[in-house]
């Protein structure tokens, strides 16, 4: 197939082509079928923000569970010797232990959650940025027709 052919064939699938691709769910008004791309730029941006707010969210869960289960150790505090007639301390024993060790389990999780969320919105940003400029790069002719 001789190079000419081939552009033809390539200018007539773009003619025949209705719309541009766009994002699942967006509307086909936005006016982000040019050729820049400029006003869908925008819309695709990445910023930290979202990710630096669930941060502090897993923070504030991180600090809440820390004080509900030192709260629940406080308030279980002197039922090992004082209530030592009581049938059910073995089981109140058993569930305080067995909740110590879930709220442990939440802290501990949230304690890591908030760092690595922070680092992905700050790593996502510099992806954005890298891409962005290598596409910059990239030649397109002005017609449309490399689509």
């Amino acid at each position: 197939m001789a190079w000419d052919e081939w552009e033809r064939i390539k200018a007539s699938a773009a003619e025949r082509q209705a719309t541009g691709t766009r994002l699942n769910g967006l509307p086909p008004d936005r006016g982000d079928d040019g050729p820049s791309g400029t006003a869908g730029e925008a819309r695709l941006k990445h910023t930290a923000q979202p990710w630096n707010r669930a941060a502090a969210t897993a923070g504030i869960l991180w600090t809440g569970t820390r004080r509900a289960r030192t709260d629940l150790t406080t308030g279980h505090t002197g039922t090992a010797g004082g209530l030592s007639g009581l049938s059910s301390l073995a089981s109140l024993h058993g569930v305080l232990h067995s909740w110590e060790n879930r709220l442990a389990a939440v802290e501990d999780e949230c304690r890591g959650l908030e760092p690595a969320l922070r680092r992905a919105g700050r790593e996502l940003v510099g992806v954005d940025h890298e891409v962005g400029a290598t596409t910059k790069a990239v030649q397109v002719p002005r017609g449309g027709a490399a689509r």
